[in-house]
């Protein structure tokens, strides 16, 4: 965090909590207590008045403008940032720890006072599988080669084909399928490419510049996907039966779905996807409760693996 940030910070720190000693700020700030010393002395010298009284307070409410929220917008935004995969992963959780910071400092004091009695009825918990491990430092740099249209040198590794060395075009960045991927046109395969962060084993921002191409947006890219593949659009059809039929009654799946209800409570169901893999796991998952009725490669893969499964569990 830049020392004018920093300092933005920790006034809006003091504003909207008490009792802050220079150890607690020096961990919300992720520096040493000696760096917030400086810092109370920066601040003080810029006619800022800052008095110690068990912590560390100025002694103005007028250096921000409330913010003309009521309790409910508060208690909304609150929740979306603190649900937000970003603040959960790891990545930006400074930037939106600093923006829950002023939005704190700058709330009303009614909404202030109606705050602290007020129990928080929603929760959102937005799982995400992102390995641990991964280095933020991928994500710095996946954003530069976007914001400045700079080719990426990357290993990674491919599930199909293993560590592969790419130069890659990067556009953006997503989060989907509880997980952060980023989107680009790869040079070595000649095509747009997702790649998924956690599987980055290292990248490098080159000098090398590239021309944006045109009509590469998100929503598009990911029209028709299952989840995070894409590719061609292909239609599939396919019948539900018994408790099978229930769950696909009685909840959407994808948004382009279509359901009809057939004799003895079966289910056909229609959707255009692109790439049958990941609807054709999905599938596998309702057992003998589903048959697949087009396109006849899926329902040929449909019953590979579900062979293979019988093949693993022998009678004994």
């Amino acid at each position: 965090m830049a020392k004018y940030d920093r300092l933005l910070f920790i006034l809006n720190l003091l504003r909207s909590r008490r009792n802050l000693n220079a150890e607690m700020l020096a961990r919300e700030c992720g520096v040493t207590e000696r760096t917030i010393y400086r810092d109370i002395v920066a601040l003080s010298e810029a006619n800022i008045p800052i008095y110690y009284e068990n912590g560390y307070k100025y002694a103005t409410g007028n250096f921000l403008p409330p913010l003309n929220f009521n309790i409910d917008e508060y208690i909304t935004l609150k929740t979306a940032l603190e649900s937000s995969p970003l603040y959960k992963a790891g990545h930006s959780r400074a930037l939106i720890k600093s923006i829950k910071s002023k939005i704190e400092a700058c709330l009303s004091p009614a909404v202030k006072e109606t705050k602290k009695f007020t129990t928080g009825t929603i929760s959102v918990d937005i799982r995400s599988t992102d390995s641990p491990n991964y280095s933020e430092k991928f994500y710095s740099a996946i954003e530069h080669g976007i914001r400045h249209s700079q080719i990426l040198e990357m290993r990674y590794d491919s599930i199909q084909s293993g560590i592969i060395e790419r130069d890659v075009e990067p556009y953006f960045l997503i989060f989907i399928e509880r997980a952060f991927y980023f989107v680009g046109y790869c040079r070595l395969r000649k095509a747009l490419r997702t790649f998924r962060i956690d599987r980055i084993i290292d990248i490098k921002i080159t000098d090398r510049k590239f021309i944006p191409r045109g009509g590469i947006d998100p929503a598009k890219y990911f029209e028709n996907s299952w989840g995070v593949f894409s590719g061609e659009p292909i239609e599939v059809e396919a019948i539900f039966s018994g408790k099978a039929a229930r769950i696909i009654s009685m909840s959407r799946h994808h948004p382009k779905e279509t359901t009809t209800p057939l004799k003895d409570g079966k289910v056909k169901y229609q959707v255009t996807v692109s790439g049958t893999e990941e609807i054709c796991r999905w599938l596998l998952g309702f057992g003998g409760d589903v048959i697949v009725v087009k396109p006849l490669h899926l329902s040929a893969e449909v019953r590979k693996r579900a062979g293979s499964i019988l093949r693993n569990y022998p009678n004994r």
